[in-house]
């Protein structure tokens, strides 16, 4: 594996994308995994012992540790985190209106996607009497967190609020930073996007605090009401909120950890380098940390990226951040030997967000199998799905999009089995029934079938 900090770049460039070269190497997934980007920043182990004191807190102190944390780590002062109801109305009716009407639009879109992705219950029938159905149910109370930090996320409220909904849960909290310019409430969009979609139930709590009083609640104090545990948690955050999901995990469920972005882009010379470029410095923006990976096996179109980077890096609003996220550990180019290299690549990487600009983009990704959401050609980039594809951008990072899905209906449902079976139709198995349960060694799982027929 050869590594170099400049490819080839040009004298003066104001971006450093460092360059990874697995060509000619023939590496299995293992060498894949240990060469794409990754950050080399604090991990969620690395946050574990800060988390469990903060979730410790705030179990054992309730309001009192809340408050707190808003003075440690928002600068503000806190009676209660309950958001008043007024304050959720003025800010819906002080929304600029060009915004208010994108998030209907997106809201319109999610919606609709959203109504698609229910599943069906099945009913079925193993024989006369014997019936075997699975029931998809919702949870009765969700706790929805979107973040704060470095940007604004509306958007967020959406990308939570609107599955939950579709799939039926009756309860739903909403969690976000308290903001000391704002008298200690969250941002005023994120309030106006929850009123919007109906959402009563907001508090002023950020990080892993929000995600620990979800999960086990807080007690009824005389400055406000009980804030009550939920059943699921869900919702994007940086590494402490992404590390207090995978502690609460088993006495709540959780959708994944989705913490700082990143995107991966699958490009050969077809591409334009513009736009690869550009999708780049979208996710970027996001974060210092943000991951931003180019997998190519186009020296000239990497070459052309890189004067791209440099062009437009300068011009952008957040052009420090931008710099410093494209120059991380986490983030740079990946020189594959062709495309089944490539999509091998992206498999080993599991990206957030995946573009694929290529050739017959379409067959292309059919082939991928581990991504968190995937975006084919020139007119599906990541900013679609932030916003308004009507997909979600609550998506599992940091390799996980392996074995974790993003936020769906799904993750608000559970599926129970019923089982309906007539005395016939049990009569016709107990005998397979009390010979496995002998040579498992436990008959009185036989005997409970045949005492129903003791008088046969």
């Amino acid at each position: 594996m050869t590594i170099s900090s400049e490819f080839p770049a040009p004298a003066t460039a104001a971006v450093n994308f460092r360059t990874i070269d697995v060509r000619g190497q023939n590496l299995a997934l293992a060498g894949l995994r240990a060469a794409v980007p990754r950050a080399k920043g604090q991990t969620v182990a690395d946050a574990e012992e800060k988390v469990l004191q903060i979730i410790a807190a705030v179990r054992e102190r309730g309001f009192d540790a809340l408050g707190e944390l808003a003075l440690r780590f928002d600068g503000v002062r806190q009676e209660h985190p309950l958001v008043p109801q007024e304050a959720l109305a003025a800010a819906l009716e002080q929304l600029d209106p060009a915004v208010r009407a994108a998030l209907e639009e997106s809201i319109s879109r999610a919606r609709r996607f959203a109504d698609g992705q229910r599943p069906r219950n099945v009913d079925v029938e193993l024989g006369d009497g014997a019936v075997v159905s699975q029931n998809w149910v919702p949870v009765a109370r969700v706790g929805l967190y979107v973040p704060g930090g470095l940007a604004v996320y509306p958007s967020s409220v959406i990308m939570n609020v609107v599955p939950a909904l579709a799939a039926g849960v009756e309860s739903i909290a909403l969690a976000s930073p308290p903001q000391k310019e704002f008298g200690g409430l969250p941002h005023p969009t994120i309030l106006a996007a929850a009123a919007l979609l109906g959402i009563t139930e907001v508090y002023a709590i950020g990080g892993a605090q929000a995600i620990a009083a979800f999960a086990y609640g807080i007690a009824e104090t005389p400055a406000g009401p009980a804030l009550e545990p939920v059943d699921v948690v869900t919702g994007p955050g940086n590494i402490f909120v992404a590390t207090a999901k995978r502690l609460v995990k088993g006495v709540v469920g959780i959708d994944s950890e989705a913490g700082t972005t990143e995107i991966a882009i699958l490009a050969d010379s077809s591409a334009q380098p513009a736009l690869v470029a550009a999708d780049l410095i979208s996710q970027a923006e996001h974060d210092p940390q943000a991951a931003s990976v180019l997998i190519t096996d186009s020296e000239d179109l990497a070459s052309a990226v890189r004067a791209e980077l440099d062009r437009q890096a300068a011009a952008t609003k957040h052009a420090d951040r931008v710099r410093e996220a494209l120059a991380g550990p986490q983030s740079g180019v990946v020189l594959v030997d062709g495309l089944d290299q490539g999509v091998a690549a992206c498999d080993a990487y599991a990206a957030e967000h995946l573009e694929i600009m290529t050739r017959d983009a379409s067959a292309v990704a059919a082939r991928i199998r581990n991504a968190g959401a995937i975006f084919v050609g020139d007119y599906s980039p990541v900013s679609l799905g932030d916003y308004c594809a009507g997909s979600n951008h609550v998506l599992p990072t940091s390799g996980t999009a392996a074995f974790s899905s993003g936020l769906n209906v799904t993750t608000f449902l559970r599926a129970i089995q019923v089982v309906n079976y007539s005395r016939d139709a049990l009569k016709e198995v107990s005998s397979h029934i009390v010979n496995l349960s002998r040579a498992e060694d436990l008959p009185a799982h036989g005997d409970a079938v045949t005492a129903r027929f003791a008088e046969d």
